[in-house]
């Protein structure tokens, strides 16, 4: 949908929804109530108070900041950036104290190859959307950074999948017992991160679906 569709239907112009997106202008509350309807979204998440489309509201303090850095969490300004940086984190905590259970060296290094690559796709993006910002901190041409990291990406995700299958191409493979595990059993074992994981799942798997 353009700009001047999403205006039309909000019954305002183009110029005036551009500035409310901008913050040259800021909207009143019925107007936020009825950009809520259009979209199917809640007002905490049009506002950035909640990560959730549906509004399922967490405060900065209620999601644990496990991380030597936490002076560096605290909360600046928007909350958004600052609940998913601890929502991932949190997340990331579990998946690596699983590998822990049961250090396979090559399991370790696909998944830390693949979420590397993801944060590099990521920071490239963002870096490179202002071009005053020097390339040079980059190898790859810019023309094909993405084909190039997307591919190992996929390839870090089939050797993944070959790793933790019957019939891995590795005699090294990881012992699948030590990942056994349940909702309950997670919230058991990581009662600080686990509500950060199960906010990860459903707010990728609502996007996805």
């Amino acid at each position: 949908m353009t700009q001047k569709e999403a205006a039309a239907s909000l019954g305002i112009s183009q110029a005036l929804l551009s500035h409310y997106e901008k913050g040259i202008r800021e909207c009143g509350l019925s107007f936020v109530v009825r950009v809520a309807e259009f979209y199917g979204v809640s007002c905490d998440y049009l506002l950035g108070r909640s990560p959730d489309r549906s509004g399922l509201t967490l405060s900065v303090d209620e999601i644990p900041d496990t991380t030597e850095m936490a002076e560096d969490n605290k909360f600046k300004g928007s909350l958004l950036p600052t609940l998913s940086k601890k929502l991932l984190i949190n997340s990331i905590t579990i998946l690596y104290d699983f590998l822990l259970k049961n250090p396979n060296k090559r399991l370790v290094s696909e998944i830390t190859n693949y979420l590397n690559a993801s944060v590099y796709k990521m920071f490239r993006m963002v870096y490179s959307s202002n071009p005053k910002n020097q390339e040079k901190v980059f190898s790859l041409p810019s023309n094909i950074y993405n084909g190039y990291v997307t591919a190992s990406m996929v390839k870090s995700e089939a050797e993944l999948q070959d790793c933790l299958s019957d019939g891995s191409l590795s005699k090294e493979d990881p012992d699948l017992s030590a990942f056994s595990t349940s909702s309950e059993k997670l919230s058991k074992d990581y009662p600080q991160q686990a509500s950060s994981l199960f906010n990860l799942i459903k707010q990728v798997e609502t996007r996805a679906n």
